[in-house]
This record gives C-alpha cells, structure tokens and sequence, in this order.
C-alpha cells in the first residue's frame, strides 16, 4: 500500500472507535489480486468516453477508495453503528440535517418517500406497499416535464404519481392523500416551475419536498445546494462522480424523514426495503470517496478535462469535411464534451459504423450516444447501433490518464480511412 494511502486509511479510523488490529491477507486474496479476472472471464473492458453511465459500470473507485473498502473488510461492526458514524459525517459535508447510504440513488426515491408515509410507526412500516384502507398518504406530486422511469421508485411504495404542469394544477392536485412533491433536478428547464416556487408551494401546503440530482455532480456545490436551498430530501447518486462503489446512493435531508427512511431499510426486515441492502465496506466506501472529492482542486480538475478535450478535438479537426463542437450542459454532470460531425459525401462514415469500430478496436473505446450524456429513464439502454447520425460525442472525465491521446489517435485513424475509402 502507498503511504499516501495508508495515511488516508488511518485517518478513517477514528470515526469508529475501538481497537484497530490487523489480519494478514491470506496468500490465497493475494493471488486473486494479481489474476486479470475480466481476462479469465473472458470479459470486454474499454476506454469510457462516454461518463457515468449505470450500463458501462458508472465510474471507477479511486485508490483511497478501494483501500477504505479493504482495510475495513476484515472487522465484524454493527451495520447501524456504521450507518450513524458515516451518516454523521456526510450530512456534516453535505449541510444536511441528516443522511444515510443506500443502495443507489433509486433505492434513496424510494426509502425517503417510504420514510415520510411511515413516520417513526413500525406497524406502519409493515403496511407497505399496501396503502389501501390504511389511512396512509398515497400520492406523489410531480411536474409532467420531470417525470421519467424513475419515478418507478415511489411507486414500489405503493403510492401513484399526479402530473401537473403549472401552479394553479399544483394546488388543485394537493390533498389529503399527497404525500411529496418531487423535483427533478436535470429537466429545472423543461418545467413551467422552478426550484424555488416549487419548494414555496410545499412550505404553503405543508407537504415535503424532494429532488432528484442522482447525477448532477459536477459541480461539486450541487452537493450541498439543494439543502441549503430547503428541500426536505436529496437523492443522489455515489457511483459517478464522487466515484464511490457504483452500487450506493446517498438520501439526505430533516432528521426526522431519514431517520424514518432508516425503518424502511436495511438491517431492518419486514419492511419493503430489506432487499436495499448496502455492506459496511460500501458505506464506508461512500464516506471515504466524498471526503476525497471534496478535498480535491476542482478548478486544476476542470483545466485537465479542457487539456484532454482539446488535444482530441486537435487530433480531427483539421480533417477536411469534419466539424467540431466543444460544450458544457447547463444542468449537472457539468464537464466539457466534444461532439464531432462529419459530411458523409467526404467521408463514408455513419455514427453506428464508427462507434462500432471504436468498440471493436484495440483498444476498445465506448462514445457517447448521440450527444446523450445521461442513459435517462428509458427502459433498457439504448442500442449502440440504433442512431445512423453522422457524429460522436466524447468526454474525458472519466477517461485514465493518457487515454485521451489513445482515443484522439483512433478517431483520426477511423475518420481519415474512411476518407480515403
């Protein structure tokens, strides 16, 4: 282990108390570490040129990540000891009241809307999914411009989503049975009702409010934003750009709805998220990857992301018929992208044909789809060889280093063959 990252274990003892002592790797585990396994079975792995998508595994754990998940993997604790030390210290990075790590950003929809209709009432927690005759809240306000599949998540709680589209529909939807308004951060533009309208509605009618930003970080005060702006839950992600394990989310926001959510979840059973189960060593993993990305220079971040977009927009521009875009969405997932096009009477070349000659090179290199920087609510991920457009978007966030200069050299290689052809 590197000193820099010893040094980042021990700094997360403390958190937890106790005695530390070691257990010596077997020589068994360290054999295992040294086995290509994706080689053994005989799986494709790539250069990510496309982000943080759930399909192509998110993002990768940083090393200080991994050695958290390690040094913590071989010490018997109690799963709400973990969740309270680690909750503790997210809210604290987060300026939440509280927080807790679940099984994904969907499994936060879900536990946070399961903690507003229960409350603190164990026999109420039993009752769900089955809201009938129950007396319990069973509806979901939502703008018909921020729903998506993923609002799948509140109805395993049992309860139904109503779309509206202004604030007059708003206030004529809310009842007895609202349970939540729900935002969804990535479509703020799309919906007649911005942020802070929609949270003065839920103050005047005293029903919470949550949002959705699974994957709106960058940028990196998205992760505090949206509590201090007063949502009563934030839902998001921790296998994207915190670069936590892939399979964790966090669900933040008032003590008192997390602390519900948590008779919702896990080590808890009869309740409908016992199957929303997440291991010490990934909430673990989770507190150590979002101290690291908070302590990371974001700004010399963002300088190198530029470095790498341009060497590769360098690299085909100059091709005769090629034209390039560089661009930053306006909402989440803030990073520069390129998008390349091309005149298909100079070069012989369809958008299916080149991201399949990407996938198929070596190495293998996977591009964005069609512009698309999030896989967004749709039922299975899109076929990489549906779109015939003539252009590719790329992103280097995600990219290791000196890979930008593997994917500049294989898009010119691709473009001017098939120029040539």
């Amino acid at each position: 282990m590197k000193r820099r990252s010893l040094l980042k274990t021990i700094s997360l003892l403390p958190l937890f108390g106790g005695i530390a002592y070691k257990i010596k790797a077997s020589p068994q585990m360290a054999d295992v570490a040294k086995t290509d396994l994706f080689k053994e079975l005989n799986i494709r792995t790539f250069i990510n040129a496309a982000g943080t998508l759930t399909f192509m595994t998110g993002s990768l754990m940083r090393d200080d990540v991994l050695a958290a998940i390690n040094s913590t993997s071989r010490q018997f604790c109690m799963l709400d000891d973990v969740q309270d030390a680690v909750g503790a210290a997210i809210a604290k990075m987060a300026h939440a009241e509280a927080a807790t790590v679940t099984s994904g950003a969907d499994s936060a929809m879900t536990l946070g809307l399961a903690g507003i209709l229960t409350g603190t009432d164990m026999k109420k927690v039993g009752m769900l999914p089955h809201l009938e005759g129950t007396g319990l809240k069973s509806e979901v306000i939502c703008q018909k411009a921020h729903s998506d599949a993923y609002n799948h998540a509140f109805k395993i709680t049992g309860c139904t989503i109503i779309l509206v589209e202004t604030r007059e529909d708003v206030e004529k939807a809310i009842n007895e049975k609202t349970a939540m308004m729900h935002f969804l951060n990535y479509n703020t533009n799309l919906g007649k009702i911005k942020h802070e309208e929609w949270l003065e509605l839920g103050k005047k009618f005293n029903i919470p409010t949550s949002i959705d930003i699974a994957a709106d970080v960058p940028p990196v005060a998205n992760l505090w934003k949206f509590n201090d702006m007063g949502f009563d839950l934030v839902f998001l992600s921790g296998g994207k750009a915190i670069r936590a394990p892939q399979s964790t989310g966090i669900l933040m926001g008032r003590k008192n709805l997390i602390a519900a959510a948590r008779l919702n979840a896990p080590p808890r059973a009869v309740n409908i998220g016992r199957g929303h189960k997440v291991n010490k060593e990934e909430i673990i993993g989770v507190y150590a990857a979002l101290k690291s990305y908070l302590a990371m220079d974001h700004d010399k971040e963002w300088k190198q992301w530029e470095t790498g977009i341009a060497l590769i927009e360098n690299a085909v521009k100059q091709i005769p018929g090629i034209s390039t875009k560089v661009f930053v969405e306006p909402i989440g997932n803030q990073t520069p992208q390129l998008t390349v096009s091309w005149d298909d009477t100079q070069i012989k070349l369809t958008g299916a044909m080149l991201k399949n000659n990407l996938r198929m090179g070596t190495p293998s290199i996977e591009a964005s789809f069609s512009g698309l920087p999030l896989f967004m609510g749709q039922a299975t991920p899109p076929d990489p060889n549906a779109t015939g457009k003539n252009q590719v978007t790329v992103t280097v966030w995600m990219m290791q280093p000196g890979e930008e200069k593997i994917v500049a050299e294989r898009l010119r290689e691709e473009f001017t063959k098939a120029r040539s052809a």
